[in-house]
């Protein structure tokens, strides 16, 4: 179990407030909990799990259903290998198995999966609300300040350690390329806002430090 920390206070206080009290609710909460807690992440912790609920917060105004999506958030990387595509569907078929044993009805359960699904593109619809702002909450880490950012990118790289240098920096630059391309990068008028401009900065940035250490 995770320490009782300010962090996990927070993350008791979120879910109790989203699927109720008891020991139903516990057990579902701690099994999530501690999947963010493994061992070989970095970055996928309960740290980003805070993060990304919090931004979820800052967008709820643009959402259609909040609850699904902040329980989208609590499931989206609750399976986490490294395996882009597989991770999110795994982490979808979790959210069908756990939800409805705290009681959410079934089209609500099957909102969030497919809510889930789509973090592993982040490129929901333009008329999917509540998948914009998830996707959003997800990638709000790009629009940080320098130095957490960098910390950001530091945790990736350290997740990803089994992968020699030369073929992490080439995933990387493709990854960060396919995200800058987007315009607009991000999809509400808020995050657009906040972290878009950040955003490109950052990305822009982190492409010319791997370049720069890969030059012969």
């Amino acid at each position: 179990m995770m320490e009782k920390t300010p962090e996990r206070h927070e993350l008791e206080r979120r879910w109790r407030d989203l699927v109720g009290d008891g020991p139903g609710p516990a057990s579902v909460r701690d099994d999530v909990l501690r999947r963010y807690g493994e061992p070989h992440r970095r970055y996928h912790t309960p740290t980003h799990l805070c993060a990304v609920l919090r931004a979820v917060d800052a967008l709820a105004s643009a959402c259609v259903d909040v609850s699904a999506v902040r329980m989208a958030a609590w499931f989206h990387d609750a399976v986490y290998k490294g395996a882009a595509g597989t991770d999110e569907e795994e982490s979808a078929q979790l959210a069908l198995r756990l939800l409805p044993q705290v009681g959410v009805e079934p089209s609500r359960v099957d909102d969030v999966a497919r809510l889930v699904r789509l973090t592993a593109t982040h490129a929901p619809t333009s008329s999917d609300a509540d998948g914009q702002v998830l996707c959003d909450a997800d990638l709000s880490i790009l629009g940080a300040a320098r130095e957490e950012y960098r910390a950001y990118a530091d945790a990736i790289r350290q997740e990803y350690a089994h992968v020699p240098t030369p073929l992490f920096r080439e995933g990387r630059i493709r990854v960060l390329r396919t995200l800058g391309d987007r315009t607009p990068l991000f999809h509400t008028p808020l995050a657009r806002k906040w972290w878009e401009e950040s955003a490109r900065r950052n990305i822009a940035a982190e492409i010319t430090t791997l370049r720069a250490a890969s030059a012969p």
